[in-house]
């Protein structure tokens, strides 16, 4: 038990890498016996992580579970792990989301080991990056995540995967490249990459670089770092890879790219932004809440033009992000300019709308999954009326399409009203408008909504597709649970943001 406790985020971190190179051993043929120890290597930082979260001491100040070795000593980087009330929830989504989105592979039919080893080194990608406590190694992670979603989009993906894939590289290797130059500067300054020391050092850091001022330094690092996030989230007007990334990827890759890869930026805004960065930060916020506001309110009128329905809930996800943005840029004003309760109030409900949007987000680019391998369209023209033909299929996407439009009693109204709540004193008429995106939030899930499974039956489905399968359903159920659990008792969750939260502020 020692060991497990002294060890677990590492557990946690390697378990899938491990199950990677376990997979190596298995001949390609055996395509069976591959699928179902990518599985069960996925359900073991699952188990873990519920390990995690279940001895995990929400009022314990700074972080828990701590690893520090050495790493790379000559230049001040270590091998440093530790979680907190904001890193928790993140990594215990990927736990989640990892082994469903492997169980809903179980469809694919080519190069399936190399599918299931390039799943698995991108959940271990995702987890250091939730883990890290030194820059050099989050920024290892982060781009360690980068290379198995571009393959499986590349290999694996639609029609238009060369250039989606060529997108996704480039857009976010740009943003990459800034990142590293930043966190160069921050740990060849201090002397060491540790993230708790240039927390404590690097804003008030006072010396100069190549005769150029601390105050220029910092804007110039923080301007790179910014840009690097944004690229991540996706904030307008750096959005446009995301669209056609999610559409052309594979149906389990754009569940862990909407669930997961979009919350590395939006916790790099948090764990490096915001407490490397706070006057930077507060000065620019107005910048951040109008972006984040254009993104709910253009994304959502975008979303409601779209015919192709994977293309819809990707131009979805870009909406509801717009919200974890806004509640960010309302702690950077907030933590310098007062007000810190509704800040408290809106970086919450960040917090929360990452891992809420997270299970919204992954269970319907599964359900567009489901009926595109029965139809092979994503077409919504093409539907139509499938309810009395995929009934169980129709309720779980009518219960889903409710928990992404803010239904309340599900989780998506939660975070957001959490959101508005912190941000309409602070930048009242900035919300105010984002209220429009809500509008058309509903408007385009409904128009999903009628598309599919309501208005008139289009006849030439009939005998010809089948209803949602058991395999489908139990990928889909935890996340529905979750839906409904975090809808109607937010509380068990909230309770470890909130105490991170306020320690930040």
């Amino acid at each position: 038990m020692d060991l497990l406790n002294s060890h677990l985020l590492s557990l946690i971190l390697f378990a899938p890498a491990l199950g990677a190179l376990v997979l190596l051993l298995i001949p390609k043929d055996q395509v069976g016996a591959i699928r179902w120890a990518a599985l069960i290597a996925s359900l073991v930082p699952l188990v873990l992580s519920v390990i995690l979260w279940l001895n995990f001491n929400a009022g314990a100040a700074g972080f828990q579970f701590r690893e520090d070795y050495l790493w790379f000593p000559l230049i001040g980087s270590d091998y440093r792990l530790g979680v907190d009330g904001i890193s928790l929830p993140m990594v215990l989504l990927t736990a989640i989301l990892s082994p469903l989105g492997i169980l809903f592979s179980f469809g694919v039919q080519d190069k399936v080991k190399a599918y299931m080893i390039l799943f698995l080194l991108l959940e271990t990608g995702s987890f250091g990056v939730f883990m890290a406590l030194d820059l050099l190694v989050f920024f290892l992670f982060y781009e360690i995540g980068l290379i198995p979603m571009y393959f499986l989009i590349n290999i694996w993906g639609s029609a238009n995967k060369q250039y989606a894939s060529f997108k996704f590289m480039l857009y976010t290797m740009a943003g990459s490249l800034g990142l590293l130059l930043g966190i160069q500067v921050i740990g060849l300054t201090l002397g060491s990459f540790s993230l708790e020391t240039a927390i404590a050092a690097w804003p008030t850091w006072s010396g100069t670089i190549a005769g150029l001022p601390a105050t220029t330094v910092r804007m110039v690092a923080f301007v790179a770092f910014v840009v690097a996030f944004a690229i991540k989230v996706p904030i307008w007007p750096l959005h446009t890879w995301l669209p056609d990334a999610h559409t052309e990827a594979p149906t389990a890759g754009s569940m862990m790219l909407a669930g997961i890869l979009l919350k590395l930026g939006a916790y790099g805004f948090l764990r490096l932004v915001l407490p490397l960065y706070p006057v930077e930060a507060a000065a620019g916020a107005w910048v951040l809440a109008l972006f984040a506001t254009i993104a709910i309110v253009a994304t959502a009128f975008a979303s409601f033009g779209q015919t192709d329905f994977k293309r819809l809930v990707a131009y979805s996800s870009v909406n509801h992000m717009g919200f974890v943005a806004l509640g960010v840029a309302v702690a950077a004003w907030t933590a310098q300019n007062g007000s810190a309760e509704e800040g408290i109030l809106a970086l919450n409900g960040a917090v929360l709308q990452m891992f809420n949007h997270g299970l919204s987000a992954a269970g319907m680019f599964l359900l567009v999954g489901v009926i595109y391998d029965r139809t092979h369209t994503r077409n919504l023209d093409d539907f139509g009326g499938l309810m009395p033909l995929m009934p169980v299929y129709g309720g779980l996407l009518l219960f889903t399409s409710m928990a992404s439009l803010g239904l309340p009693g599900l989780n998506g109204f939660v975070s957001e009203f959490m959101v508005v709540r912190g941000s309409f004193p602070v930048f009242s008429a900035l919300t105010a408008i984002s209220m429009l995106g809500l509008l058309m939030t509903g408007a385009y899930i409904l128009r999903g909504i009628y598309k599919t499974i309501y208005g008139p039956l289009n006849t030439k489905w009939v005998g010809h597709t089948s209803d949602i399968s058991v395999r489908e359903i139990i990928a889909w159920a935890p996340l529905g649970i979750l839906m409904l659990v975090l809808g109607l008792a937010p509380n068990w969750m909230v309770s470890v943001i909130n105490a991170a939260v306020t320690r930040l502020f």
